[in-house]
């Protein structure tokens, strides 16, 4: 099957639950920054400070185009779907899924978070980069699960339930 990429902004839960739904179909699980990291030797933070951000995002799409096509979760980078390339590759080659949280909730699980360059802005930056991305990800998404005040094991089973519905619907199409 089509490997499936999380997307979500800082926070959502990308990584949590990757791991665990990647554990529960028996798939690999990567993660974008972390390859990003371990493949320039670098990271993000350093990334970040040392060359930029246009140059962090050339790195993460180059890693992109990298990752399994099949049988793996990936956790992509918050703002992987910022280039319009991205986006495409995602949708033409995985199943995507947009892990929604609201913004009061990614502030509670963030607030002592340091390692996020972008996230140690100005909160008022933060909200419009939030807002930009927004539409992003749900236009990028085949799947949208709201995170907000949910167990990681509860959204496992939402998001294994939309695979399910979405591989039911297309064997019903090529039946028709």
């Amino acid at each position: 099957m089509q490997s499936i990429y999380l997307i979500g902004f800082m926070g959502s839960g990308k990584t949590t639950i990757g791991t665990e739904l990647a554990r529960h179909l028996d798939w690999q699980f990567v993660d974008t920054d972390q390859a990003v990291e371990e493949q320039y030797g670098q990271s993000i933070t350093d990334i970040f400070a040392t060359d930029g951000e246009t140059v962090f995002r050339n790195y993460e799409t180059h890693v992109l185009k990298q990752m399994p096509l099949d049988d793996a979760v990936v956790a992509t980078g918050g703002g992987i779907v910022e280039r319009e390339e991205n986006r495409q590759w995602l949708q033409k080659y995985g199943y995507v899924i947009f892990l929604d949280a609201k913004l009061a909730e990614i502030r509670k699980r963030l607030v002592h978070d340091q390692t996020r360059p972008l996230w140690k802005k100005n909160q008022n930056d933060v909200e419009l980069l939030y807002e930009r991305r927004y539409n992003l990800y749900l236009n990028t998404a085949d799947q949208v699960v709201e995170t907000n005040g949910k167990h990681v094991h509860d959204i496992v089973n939402e998001v294994i339930r939309g695979i399910n519905d979405q591989v039911s619907g297309q064997n019903k199409n090529k039946k028709e």
